[in-house]
């Protein structure tokens, strides 16, 4: 989601003259956009505004000017605290008002009061009816806001408090949005929103539509040709979504489902309304429409109370299903939470050594998950460059990395490529065409060749 406001937030900018630039150094303005998920993020803001608040003071010593914007999630929860301790930040605003970045980039530039100004309200109007049109060229693969907020109000989650009450644009606006997303090039689409399964927009019928709908009607856009969804809920995985992971070929077989904890009684903690065993029967029905399909999840351990047998049922879980790929993390309290005023925190080292046996679970599923894949051919949309010269680099349908060495031409093509070697967090391979063959660092040269018919 963060990666998607960004980009919308240089569309904003684009009119007052401003693009993007590789280094801070010789920026005008400097914008750190921000998440509060992990107190580390929180932290790691403070420090990215120490480095930044020495590079703003020589600037200006040479009689330049840098602003510095705070955005995202920790402007909208301590956008106060910021202004107190870092008096180098111009601007603190939340993930819901930067359309109004160019009002405040025009209050900052004339401020002399010596404190930065603030925008963490929550409009009563959408961003979305007041950004500009994507000026940005996003690549073969993009990312399309469907839905923010949450109105689920999980224990440990700040979500609903920094991003809102859940809203879901209406399918006309997404579907305009994935057609200039195509024009530009884009041929793989994934939908966000902190709840992206409870999407509940206008369709074009003037009829409430759910994310299954949704995405049947942006597989009839010309020029898309695969979609995924991030971030879902259990409890909003209905059998119209369920069907359309049987039916709809341009759904990729891949789903990120978290689930957070094994346990039913930290679950109930959690306040995630739903069991353990009924998420099971929710994989169940997903992998009975779609036997293929690989799935991610998320997992916290040490939250408030939970105990050793809480955990090994979070371990018993994971065995059960089977994970292609997850993440994990210790419990970290977040101010404002129902959760961190819980009197039974776990220790922090009990929070280790549990994480590091549960991290070692899901990694031995990762890597035997990767290890099937050799020897099979995977669809893959080439993206960007590898690390090595000639390599390049895309997604397999399952979300792997896919390393291939390919000539350049290939950029945003979705190419077979024949599994060889499978590593913890990555594939490598040759790619596969009808007419020849096999592509491998001997014979690529040669088969360019004939391609471009100098042979």
């Amino acid at each position: 989601m963060n990666v998607y406001d960004t980009v919308r937030m240089t569309d904003v900018l684009a009119p007052l003259g401003y693009k993007t630039v590789d280094s801070p150094d010789a920026a005008d303005m400097v914008i750190l956009n921000t998440c509060h998920i992990r107190e580390k993020a929180s932290e790691k803001v403070f420090s990215e505004l120490g480095q930044l608040r020495r590079l703003k003071e020589k600037r200006e010593s040479d009689g330049d000017r840098m602003l510095i914007g705070v955005a995202g999630c920790v402007a909208q929860a301590e956008g106060e605290e910021i202004l107190r301790r870092a008096k180098q930040v111009d601007m603190v605003f939340g993930p819901q008002t930067y359309h109004r970045l160019p009002e405040m980039v025009t209050k900052a530039l004339g401020n002399t009061s010596g404190r930065g100004i603030s925008d963490t309200d929550f409009p009563v109007e959408s961003k979305f009816d007041f950004l500009p049109e994507e000026s940005q060229t996003h690549g073969p693969s993009a990312f399309l806001s469907v839905q923010e907020g949450c109105d689920k109000f999980c224990t440990f989650c700040v979500v609903p408090y920094t991003r809102g009450a859940e809203f879901s644009r209406p399918v006309t606006a997404i579907v305009d949005e994935a057609k200039r997303l195509v024009a530009n090039g884009t041929r793989e689409v994934t939908l966000l929103g902190q709840n992206v399964n409870g999407y509940h927009g206008e369709g074009a019928d003037g009829k409430t539509w759910r994310l299954g709908r949704l995405l049947r009607e942006l597989a009839e856009v010309d020029g898309i040709e695969r979609l995924r969804y991030v971030t879902s809920h259990p409890n909003d995985m209905d059998d119209e979504l369920i069907d359309t992971h049987r039916d709809l070929s341009e759904l990729m077989p891949y789903l990120h489902l978290p689930i957070q904890s094994g346990s039913d009684r930290v679950l109930e903690m959690m306040n995630r309304k739903h069991t353990g065993d009924e998420y099971r029967r929710v994989i169940d029905k997903l992998r009975d429409a779609c036997p293929e399909l690989a799935l991610s999840s998320d997992f916290i351990v040490g939250f408030p109370g939970e105990s050793d047998q809480d955990f090994a049922d979070t371990l018993r879980l994971v065995t059960d299903v089977n994970y292609a790929q997850a993440y994990s993390f210790k419990y970290s309290p977040r101010p404002g939470t129902p959760a961190a005023s819980i009197d039974a925190q776990v220790p922090e080292d009990v929070k280790s050594t549990r994480l590091a046996m549960l991290q070692e679970l899901l990694n031995a599923q990762q890597m035997a998950f990767n290890q099937s894949m050799i020897g099979k051919t995977l669809s893959v949309l080439i993206e960007r460059k590898g690390r090595e010269v000639g390599q390049l680099g895309g997604r397999s349908p399952y979300m792997q990395s896919v390393f291939v060495q390919a000539p350049e031409r290939l950029m945003g093509q979705i190419v077979d490529v024949k599994i060889e070697t499978a590593k913890p967090n990555s594939l490598t391979g040759s790619v596969v065409t009808g007419d020849f063959g096999v592509f491998d660092a001997h014979n690529m040269e040669h088969a360019k060749a004939a391609m471009e018919g100098r042979i």
